[in-house]
């Protein structure tokens, strides 16, 4: 019996991640992370769905979306993550589970809880010590703002950043 999809609301942003089954590495070369880019931007060309910031690391990936209609969250990841599964497996040789589980999902209100949750995202390879700056990550959504091509075309969302965002993202978050 298939599981209950996910319950997503249009027009709501949500940050949605995933982690590698066992904290396995899922990316393990640029082509990997080329690739799934590749379908995070065909995913929104086949059904729309607003990709306000994003960030594929090693081991898991981090995106903030925004759908259009009721339930479109649920059938963009299901595309997107049973395509990138296949590919994996043809592409490595595999069997099994290559993610952790069902991505996870959390609704963000557009105040100042979206603002951090995107600061978050956008700075997440930096707080992992891959980067000296935020922005120099090739596989996050940062590097669109300090003038990178990137391969997925991301909406502005329903609150700005400002001009001082990238040296924002490459602030910590908290004294801690």
């Amino acid at each position: 019996m298939p599981r209950t999809a996910r319950a997503s609301a249009a027009d709501y942003c949500y940050h949605v991640l995933n982690r590698g089954n066992g904290r396995a590495e899922v990316f393990h070369k640029a082509d990997d992370y080329e690739a799934f880019l590749g379908m995070v931007a065909e995913a929104s060309s086949r059904l729309p769905l607003r990709v306000l910031a994003y960030c594929v690391m090693p081991n898991h990936f981090h995106l903030v979306l925004r759908p259009y209609g009721d339930g479109d969250l649920s059938r963009w990841m299901q595309w997107l993550l049973t395509t990138h599964v296949r590919r994996y497996r043809r592409h490595y040789g595999s069997s099994g589970h290559v993610w952790q589980g069902r991505f996870k999902a959390f609704p963000c209100q557009d105040d100042d809880h979206l603002v951090t949750v995107l600061r978050y995202v956008e700075r997440n390879a930096l707080r992992a010590g891959l980067v000296a700056r935020a922005e120099d990550w090739p596989h996050g959504s940062l590097a669109s703002a300090a003038g990178r091509q990137i391969p997925v075309t991301l909406e502005p969302g329903p609150v700005a950043r400002d001009a001082a965002w990238i040296a924002r993202c490459n602030r910590p978050m908290s004294e801690a």
